[in-house]
């Protein structure tokens, strides 16, 4: 082809037609585009912002002092729970039994501080949470039953002992300094909160910086070819249900030390939260996808949602139904995301 004269200016190719041929199709869209895959992108941090927006003009107090340390102490053992169970769904699986081994771990530790000290009881309850996600993680891994069936017998089995070892009333807790635990403040934050913190900086850090977590994410998103490079899949299940009891104990402490006493009945659908913390922070149900910055929002956001209700003094069905929502609005974003990118 003749090399174009001096003096003429490239013009976009066009079809046959008349139409943009596809080097024309191809240029840069409206700015509205980009910033529209923005916001899906970093769709959690905007409804936790709005969240935060409309709690602040619906009361006057939710900026309190008082009234954020309330609602940072009430979702420090949700954050345990749904951390743990960030760890499991990357694995492409689920823990339906992170409330009652909550509710387990609170009646066992509340029995215990009648025979031990206190950090023999907190050391004890801690491995009893492993021992039971240990189980579960047994009969996903090495004898390859469906998460949900297995978590699902370890929820019936542990709420079961709950109430076997209470007799079906709360145990009050004989060592007052558990009960300190859950109302003193450390360098004027509660303390529970600096328990959520190390938990989020212990997954987070297992997530971004360890093997650990890199193959944990790589066996949500294709686990035959993780199989099939050498890697031993089932260990990396087993740990993160192990993972995931350990943090439920931590939550079923916490629990213990807020309200003075163990009960059976702590963490009832806690799961359910757990899942939609999860969700509502971008992780993908089918694994392989979340943080643990994201889902800590998404804790911090159902946090937001009850506590604001409460302050207006609704009642806690509706905030089930604004929950319902809320989930099913984050999962049509998360699909708007990925049609975005395709």
């Amino acid at each position: 082809m003749a090399a174009q004269k001096e003096g003429e200016t490239e013009q976009p190719l066009k079809c046959a037609n008349g139409e943009a041929s596809f080097e024309e199709a191809a240029m840069p869209r409206s700015p509205w585009v980009g910033a529209l895959r923005l916001v899906l992108k970093y769709n959690t941090v905007l409804i936790f912002f709005v969240m935060i927006g409309l709690a602040a003009s619906l009361s006057d107090v939710f900026f309190s002092r008082q009234n954020l340390f309330n609602l940072l102490r009430q979702v420090a053992g949700l954050a345990g729970m749904g951390l743990g169970m960030l760890l499991v769904i990357l694995t492409g699986g689920i823990d339906l039994s992170v409330g009652s081994l909550a509710a387990f771990t609170s009646v066992l530790i509340a029995s215990l501080l009648g025979n031990v000290g206190l950090l023999p009881a907190v050391g004890l309850t801690i491995c009893a949470g492993a021992l039971c996600g240990a189980a579960s993680g047994y009969l996903v891994a090495a004898r390859r039953m469906a998460p949900f069936i297995a978590t699902l017998a370890m929820m019936t089995i542990a709420r079961g002992f709950a109430f076997i070892l209470s007799k079906g009333s709360p145990i009050i807790i004989a060592d007052t300094r558990l009960n300190q635990f859950g109302s003193v403040y450390w360098l004027g934050v509660p303390a529970p909160v600096f328990v959520m913190l190390a938990i989020f900086a212990l997954v987070a850090f297992l997530l971004r910086y360890t093997v650990f977590g890199r193959m944990v994410t790589a066996i949500g998103s294709n686990e035959a070819a993780v199989r099939l490079a050498g890697v031993r899949t089932g260990w990396y299940k087993f740990a993160v249900y192990c993972i995931s009891g350990a943090f439920c104990a931590v939550a079923g402490i916490i629990s213990t030390s807020r309200t003075g006493v163990g009960s059976p009945i702590v963490g009832a659908g806690a799961e359910l939260d757990a899942i939609a913390a999860v969700v509502i922070g971008g992780a993908s149900l089918s694994g392989g996808k979340g943080t643990a910055f994201n889902t800590l929002l998404g804790v911090l956001i159902l946090g937001i949602i009850g506590n604001i209700m409460n302050l207006m003094n609704i009642p806690g069905y509706p905030q089930q139904v604004v929950k319902g929502l809320i989930i099913v609005g984050a999962v049509l974003l998360q699909g708007w995301q990925r049609s975005a990118d395709a």
